[in-house]
């Protein structure tokens, strides 16, 4: 493992994807976010997405100029067609709309569709909190997830990440998908010839498996808690698909092109400014002695807190494998 300085990898990564074919500003906005996600420990949505990014693009299957349209349909409420570009890149488009529109009505929705999505949806909603907002957000992706007593996947894996502005402290934000492990995690068990926990998905006969292969073959992955998981994935692909007039999560393999690796779904955000109808110390208040009585109560730590320490811990740097960093260098010299 080396360090490298966050800029540095960000450039490194801005001007590979640039070469590839994505214009200047949608390069940067991606690179920054997966070399983020990287230094707060998420290294499933770090330089990895870099790779998925390209594939996608050379398929054909992404726009990599896209100019986001944007809806603003009414008072606390704004639809954003992506045109087929990242969801990233549009909510860097609607972000300071969305936000003022919070501020002036108490509440916001925002509803993206066209989109892809492949990062980290904490970093999504952060940037809200730290605006002082209450968000949550949602989106689907491709039907790797079967509903309970299913064979086959429907679902996506189909996150859903929240954030709460907090007194004299960083936000907390909780970022969490409704199946049992992210399908990265799937893929990675069957590479290395890891078994999975038993019952983490199914196998093409809708039987209970913990064989990340069979899973992938034919089978699909569960949603964590039963029934119970189920409703939030279902929830997911209602305000990602139906609301914001995306694809369903079983669309998406519906004339995708060999070699992409993103999913042009949807995306949705749900803003309340909290210093509407009270004062905002109120509110932060209320989170501290929520979270007191959390570690009263033994909880070691609050969503949210690894990451943080990741991030304080790399002061500046990301920590990467060598290969990683090597495989990266070389990739840019050969498309320069």
């Amino acid at each position: 493992m080396i360090r490298k300085p966050f800029n540095q990898v960000v450039s490194q990564v801005a001007a590979l994807l640039t070469r590839c074919g994505y214009a200047a500003p949608a390069a940067q906005l991606l690179a920054h976010n997966c070399v983020s996600a990287l230094r707060d420990g998420c290294d499933r949505a770090g330089l990895h997405r870099v790779q998925d990014y390209i594939q996608s693009l050379a398929s054909g299957y992404v726009n990599g100029a896209a100019k986001p349209k944007i809806e603003d349909v009414a008072p606390g409420f704004v639809r954003v067609d992506a045109d087929n570009g990242f969801a990233l890149i549009a909510l860097a488009e609607v972000f300071q709309l969305t936000v003022a529109k919070a501020r002036a009505n108490g509440v916001a929705v925002l509803a993206i569709r066209n989109a892809h999505h492949a990062g980290s949806l904490a970093l999504d909603v952060e940037p809200f909190a730290e605006q002082g907002l209450l968000v949550l957000s949602v989106v689907n992706s491709i039907p790797v997830v079967a509903a309970p007593g299913g064979r086959v996947g429907v679902y996506g894996t189909n996150p859903l990440a929240f954030a709460a502005p907090r007194k004299d402290a960083p936000p907390l934000v909780v970022d969490q998908s409704s199946s049992t492990l992210s399908y990265s995690d799937v893929l990675a068990a069957a590479r290395d010839g890891q078994r999975l926990p038993e019952g983490s998905g199914v196998d093409k006969n809708g039987k209970p498996s913990g064989d990340a292969q069979a899973i992938l073959d034919g089978g699909a992955l569960s949603c964590f808690g039963g029934y119970k998981g189920a409703s939030i994935a279902l929830l997911v692909e209602i305000f990602c698909a139906a609301l914001a007039g995306a694809d369903f999560s079983f669309e998406v393999n519906q004339g995708k092109p060999a070699g992409a690796t993103t999913a042009r779904t949807g995306q949705t955000f749900i803003l309340i400014d909290p210093a509407c109808g009270s004062a905002l110390s109120l509110f932060g208040g209320r989170m501290e002695q929520l979270l007191g009585a959390l570690r009263k109560a033994g909880q070691s730590r609050v969503p949210g807190e690894r990451r943080l320490r990741a991030r304080a811990k790399a002061a500046g740097d990301v920590l990467l494998e060598a290969a990683q960093w090597q495989a990266l260098l070389e990739q840019n010299e050969a498309s320069a």
